[in-house]
């Protein structure tokens, strides 16, 4: 992928993967712009999003960005806070997380998973108003859906390891499948 390439797909939107009734919708920050550029949710090289997943127990293999509509046959799906790709999370300001934030609460009540898991506690915090939240289970309800709030995959979160994250997911697994 160019530079060029990349660049050209600021603003793009990338399609959610939902159905409804899923077990977990997993909700990223916003995309970046080399899933804008693909199509395909957590695209970035360095990216641990998909082998933490699958670390996790949410899939019996590590699948690839271009297999993420694989993820609805294991009651799995990814929208975003912000829809717009960016280069950089910190391009997308307060105000626009918490609009995010509203259009995230509406879809999550048409679509009603089980549990919406954000990815990514800052995301969380500014686009639900809770300053003080800390990754894990949250008090939060939307509807009947429970709210986790996990950390985010990126390669810029380093003091989150591969191996800690594939835990605090694991977590939301076996809840996940407690909950029915």
């Amino acid at each position: 992928m160019t530079p060029e390439e990349l660049l050209a797909a600021r603003d793009r939107l990338v399609p959610d993967v939902v159905a409804g009734g899923l077990r977990v919708l997993f909700c990223g920050i916003n995309p970046g712009l080399m899933s804008a550029a693909t199509g395909h949710h957590f695209a970035r090289p360095g990216n641990r999003f998909w082998p933490v997943l699958h670390l996790s127990g949410f899939t019996p293999r590590q699948l690839k960005p271009a297999e993420q509509d694989e993820l609805l046959s294991h009651g799995l799906g990814i929208t975003n806070v912000v829809a717009r790709a960016s280069a950089r999370a910190d391009e997308i300001g307060d105000a626009e997380f918490r609009e995010g934030g509203r259009i995230l609460t509406e879809k999550v009540e048409l679509l009603r998973p089980k549990w919406l898991a954000v990815v990514g506690i800052t995301a969380y915090r500014t686009a639900f108003g809770e300053r003080k939240a800390s990754v894990g289970p949250q008090e939060r309800m939307i509807g009947e859906t429970r709210v986790w709030a996990l950390p985010n995959p990126s390669g810029l979160n380093a003091h989150w390891t591969v191996q800690t994250m594939a835990e605090e997911y694991a977590r939301l697994r076996a809840a996940s499948q407690a909950s029915g």
